[in-house]
């Protein structure tokens, strides 16, 4: 199924879960907070009329608490696993879901396309589109800089997927739109019909 573009926005089918993806630093939560008033302290999934908006922050602010004084890749794995599972959750409710996510593990992707249609529903993509030195840039804007190896690692890997969304399929998605920087920040919203 298409997209349908409306204006300054985007509509989609209600129950259907929309996954905006991106280098880490690319844009995704800065669109998510301002598209739904996100404040970036919260440690839950956040209800917005029919959807529930779910960044990875959340679950990161909701670890913070007992994990602080582990390092870093020790946090990681857990805070990634609850974030994947409140996606999951959500989805298996039935509810509308917005969902950040790295979109550069096809598995999680593939994962995520079979529950939504288990459900009786389908998974988006809003890909935002932005070269490695401004996704780095935005990483040192919000404070949180990921190592080289990783960021090399999804840049690596987000090659491939932009290729095949140019395309006009990325397997498993129902449907994918991309955005570049400014198209993302002219974005005014995003329905679930």
């Amino acid at each position: 199924m298409e997209t349908r573009e409306t204006g300054a926005g985007l509509t989609y089918p209600a129950g259907a879960l929309v996954l905006v993806a991106g280098l880490p630093g690319a844009g995704k939560s800065t669109l998510m907070d301002r598209l739904y008033g996100l404040r970036g302290d919260e440690s839950a999934p956040v209800e917005r009329g029919p959807v529930r908006v779910i960044d990875s922050r959340q679950s990161r602010n909701w670890w913070a608490r007992f994990l602080r004084p582990l390092p870093t890749r020790v946090r990681t794995p857990l805070v990634h696993a609850t974030h994947v599972w409140r996606i999951a959750r959500a989805v298996i409710r039935g509810h509308a879901v917005l969902a950040h996510t790295r979109g550069t593990w096809p598995h999680i992707l593939h994962g995520f396309a079979w529950l939504a249609r288990r459900r009786g529903g389908e998974m988006h993509l809003i890909l935002i589109d932005v070269d490695p030195e401004t996704a780095r840039a935005g990483q040192v804007a919000r404070g949180r800089v990921v190592t080289d190896t990783a960021f090399a690692r999804h840049c690596r890997r987000w090659g491939p997927i932009m290729e095949q969304a140019r395309t006009g399929e990325l397997p498993p998605a129902d449907g994918v739109t991309v955005l570049d920087r400014t198209t993302a920040d002219r974005l005014e919203a995003i329905h679930f019909d």
